[in-house]
This record gives structure tokens, C-alpha cells and sequence, in this order.
């Protein structure tokens, strides 16, 4: 078989270079939030440093009627929690008018986009993980704090402790999700769903590899849980167990002094709080 022998040295430089319109695939991490936070609140930000403050319906006392005592009557006092709106992100980039105008892919649309994608898994990041530490004490699966080996023979069991820890403190059924790291969801293709209907579905996940609904759980994969020492802070809940809002409040260009060319950046605002501890479960899992 012949062999290419390409030019070297002097005669290289003078190949010519040819960039491709079509760009290279960029992959991103999945983000999750606004399928499992309330975001009720979104929108009403105005400012780094605002807060929202959340109203609960108030708790009424049921008494026995004592006709000999009377009515007692309470005062309506609906209790509040503060969500603060003090985390930001942002990003900043320069649109050099040289590079621009020789560049022939849209260069500001792209490096645009990329911006939003990365802000938002930020963010992501941020929140998943920090609410898990303030699940109730009694609805957490941890070993202890070192964490339980989840494997392909116990991870349904796992599933169906979450839910029962939710069960007994009165969480609604509907709403429910599961989020899980890409090993954990693998280990849940492997184990024995012989019961296609467990997961929602005519087709067992063995067959089809789609993991939809478990135990009332529907459940997302993410690369964004937080992560140390080989234990990854799994959680489920029911969305009213985080509240999060969220807003761009400054997208600007702007001249720069010292380059040719407009300075492209964004700030992002947002808050995230636990509002209600007992209405998510955490699974603290490491491989075997």
C-alpha cells in the first residue's frame, strides 16, 4: 500500500488553511432546576441583594367544642420565610472588530450561546450542590455520613426507601423526582425490573433504556450532584422542597479602551432556598 508523503519545512507554509463554516459539536452538562425547584417566583427580582418573601398558608387548631368553655378564637399569623437574591454569575467577552471581520461563522451568536449554556449549568451546580444539606435529619440514607454502596441489587431498594421517608411525613405523590448520576441510572438498567409497569411504561427499562417513572419518581440524570471523596449527594423531592428564582438582569456591549473592538458580558441574579426540609430525602451513594 502506497504511502502519502506530505510537504515539510518551507513548502508547508505555503499550503493554504481552510476553516470550516460548520462548527465542531459542543457538549453540554444536563441541567435540571426548573423541572425540580418552585419557581413561582420568577420574575419578581429586581436587584442583587433583593429577597422574596414567601407566605405559607396558616396552620388552623382543630379543638373539642366545649360548650361550658366556649369558642376560642387564633389569630391568622401566616407564617414567612426570606428566599435572598444574592448569587451571581457572569460572563465577559471581546468581539475584536479584526477577528470579526475576517471570521466567516457568526462568531458574537456562537460565543453568545455558549455564555447562556455555561451560566446556566453554573448555576445548576450551585444549587444542587448545596440545598441537600438542608434535608431533614430523618430522611436521610447516608450510612452514617460515609455514605451506602448502591449496586444493581439494591438500588430499587433504595428507591422505595426514598419514597416511603416521604410517605410518612405526608408528601403528595404527584410531583415527585428523582435525580440520580449517570452510574446510579446505569446500575438501575441492570438491576431486575421484571415489572415493566414500574417504571410507567409497557416496556421493561432493560429493553427500551429508558428510565421514566419509579416508585412515583420521575426520575433525571445529572452530572451536576455534588461529589466528594467517592459519595454523591443523591436527592428526591417533591418541587416544593426548594424554591428558586431566577433572572438576567444586565446584558450590555460596550467600546473598550484599550482593543478595537466591543466588550460583550452578562450578570445573572438569582436566589434558591430550602422551603420545606422534610419534603425531600437524601441517598448519600458510592460504588462498590
Amino acid at each position: 500500500m502506497a504511502t502519502t508523503t506530505f510537504p515539510t519545512g518551507a513548502m508547508a507554509n505555503a499550503l493554504p488553511v481552510i476553516y470550516s463554516k460548520k462548527l465542531n459539536a459542543k457538549f453540554y452538562k444536563r441541567t435540571v432546576l426548573s423541572a425540580i425547584c418552585n419557581t413561582n417566583w420568577e420574575g419578581e427580582i429586581q436587584s442583587e441583594g433583593s429577597k422574596v418573601v414567601i407566605r405559607t398558608r396558616p396552620d388552623i387548631t382543630v379543638a373539642d367544642y366545649d360548650r361550658a368553655v366556649g369558642v376560642e378564637y387564633q389569630d391568622l399569623e401566616p407564617p414567612k420565610v426570606e428566599m435572598p437574591i444574592d448569587k451571581t454569575k457572569y460572563y465577559a467577552f471581546i468581539d475584536d472588530y479584526i477577528q470579526s471581520a475576517q471570521s466567516n461563522i457568526e462568531l458574537i451568536n456562537e460565543s453568545s450561546a455558549d455564555a447562556a449554556e455555561n451560566v446556566k449549568i453554573a448555576v445548576d451546580g450551585d444549587v444542587l450542590g448545596n440545598i441537600y444539606t438542608d434535608v431533614h435529619p430523618d430522611n436521610k440514607i447516608d450510612g452514617g455520613g460515609t455514605g451506602v454502596v448502591v449496586d444493581k441489587s439494591n438500588v430499587l431498594d433504595y428507591i422505595v426507601d426514598m419514597g416511603t421517608l416521604l410517605d410518612e411525613k405526608n408528601i403528595p405523590e404527584s410531583g415527585r423526582w428523582l435525580v440520580l448520576p449517570p452510574w446510579v441510572c446505569g446500575m438501575i438498567k441492570k438491576s431486575e425490573l421484571k415489572d415493566a409497569s414500574l417504571a410507567g411504561d409497557g416496556t421493561s427499562i432493560m429493553r427500551n433504556g429508558r428510565l421514566g417513572i419509579i416508585d412515583r419518581f420521575t426520575l433525571y440524570c445529572s452530572n451536576n450532584l455534588a461529589t466528594a471523596s467517592g459519595v454523591t449527594q443523591c436527592m428526591a423531592c417533591v418541587k416544593d422542597f426548594a424554591g428558586f428564582a431566577s433572572q438576567f438582569i444586565k446584558h450590555e456591549s460596550l467600546t473598550l479602551e484599550k482593543h478595537f473592538g466591543m466588550g460583550h458580558r452578562g450578570l445573572q441574579v438569582y436566589g434558591y432556598k430550602v422551603l420545606k426540609p422534610d419534603a425531600g430525602v437524601l441517598l448519600a451513594a458510592k460504588r462498590s
